[in-house]
């Protein structure tokens, strides 16, 4: 169960946390952050290693899919173990996982060999998410959630900025192989997770009163299908499944579309991934702002609403600067609206299940995500204007499915997390 938050504190927010909740928030923000790194770097040498490999563009686009669709295994199970025995080593893993699969596949002899160790990175992927939003957002004082989830997601943004920056400035010369293995570096941030991050008090606590009532949940995946989570449940999984095709269909798949369809070079396809992405991050925060003042759903409905005005201006000009600007632009709305996963999600259930509803909820949508380019990259081929007209229809028409989605969920902003039990048996 829940409390609502009573009146806000006389300090200032940021003199809220505590140093042991500060750490805690920073260590996912760094497996969150690095995980964009490790996975958004493929989608900027795609067309290179369809080059390279002599194989079709869908085929490895097929390996962006499976790599997402591999992310509800690992987050499932991350989800499980992070409700069971912790939020911290499920994270250590997912780090060390995706870092070293990361890796392998930069020295990929075969495409099959970097299909699966691309394929397999999507495990350490889904795990990560569970596990760090948990603990960040279990740890952090509800007055300022809102916002710091907001920074948190809006990370993936700078995961993002880093990909394309070190794309622009090193493809040239350590190419695609380079690139993958440079992803090996985030394998250190373990050391410090295990170092100074401690268990969220929350979490300690349910746990105690799950063994001293001896209601343990040992299978957190069903419970959050009993019929007083079940239309939570669903109505979640349809708001995360829009967004994940919303994101990358727009910010996925837009650098093969400069790439294939307007044959820019690396530099130019890097500018406005580079501007997009800082402008997620700020933006992020923004609507964070937002969601503790006005609430979580409108904090995303408002920013999805506005960026579905915005996407004919950077798919149908022919002008590379109205191009840059425009998707700039978008970075602030569709960049902007996925602010409130870690916050949003976390208060919609309950603690003994929380890390298993986030995990899947969120990474069933990157089955919905994970078609995006191949269904896209399919209809592409066949049209004059290649990407334009698929990327649009699926912005526009699963951005009007996320808005209704989340019209149909509870509001949860100023809510307490604590450790009652709610679905033990």
């Amino acid at each position: 169960m829940m409390r609502t938050l009573g009146a806000a504190n006389e300090i200032p927010w940021w003199k809220e946390p505590t140093k042991d909740q500060w750490l805690a928030w920073i260590a996912a923000w760094l497996g969150w952050t690095l995980d964009a790194f490790d996975f958004t770097i493929f989608l900027l040498i795609m067309v290179e290693i369809s080059k390279y490999f002599n194989r079709p563009l869908v085929d490895v686009t097929a390996v962006f899919t499976i790599t997402l669709w591999l992310r509800l295994v690992g987050a499932t199970a991350s989800g499980w173990l992070a409700d069971r025995v912790g939020r911290k080593i499920p994270l250590m893993i997912s780090i060390l996982w995706y870092s070293i699969c990361n890796f392998f596949a930069g020295l990929a002899p075969t495409f099959g060999f970097l299909f699966l160790f691309r394929a397999l990175l999507g495990i350490g992927m889904g795990a990560e998410w569970p596990a760090g939003a948990a603990l960040a957002m279990e740890t952090w004082p509800a007055r300022s959630r809102g916002f710091m989830s907001g920074v948190l997601q809006g990370s993936w943004g700078i995961g993002f900025l880093l990909s394309s920056g070190l794309y622009a400035l090193l493809d040239s010369s350590i190419g695609w192989r380079g690139l993958l293995m440079i992803g090996v570096l985030p394998a250190l941030a373990v050391l410090w997770v295990r170092t100074y991050v401690k268990e969220p008090e929350v979490w300690l606590k349910n746990r105690q009163i799950q063994r001293e009532q001896n209601r343990e949940v040992r299978t957190p995946l069903l419970s959050i299908f009993r019929k007083q989570l079940l239309g939570n449940t669903i109505t979640a999984c349809l708001w995360m499944g829009a967004g994940f095709v919303v994101y990358y269909s727009t910010f996925g798949m837009f650098a093969t579309h400069l790439q294939h369809d307007l044959h820019f070079s690396p530099a130019y396809v890097a500018l406005p991934i580079a501007l997009t992405n800082i402008v997620t991050f700020f933006s992020s925060g923004f609507w964070g702002w937002v969601a503790d003042w006005l609430g979580r759903r409108w904090a995303m409905i408002v920013p999805a609403a506005i960026g579905i005005l915005i996407v004919p201006f950077y798919l149908l000009s022919g002008d590379y600067t109205t191009t840059v600007i425009a998707f700039t632009l978008q970075g602030f709305f569709f960049g902007g609206m996925y602010g409130q996963n870690p916050s949003y999600l976390s208060e919609r259930f309950p603690t003994e299940v929380r890390a298993t509803a986030g995990g899947f909820c969120y990474h069933q949508g990157a089955i919905w995500g994970g078609l995006s380019a191949p269904i896209l990259t399919y209809f592409a081929t066949g049209m004059p204007s290649g990407f334009v007209i698929p990327m649009m229809i699926a912005q526009v028409g699963f951005a009007l499915i996320f808005v209704v989605a989340l019209l149909l969920g509870p509001e949860t902003r100023g809510k307490v997390l604590v450790a009652d039990l709610a679905v033990a048996p």
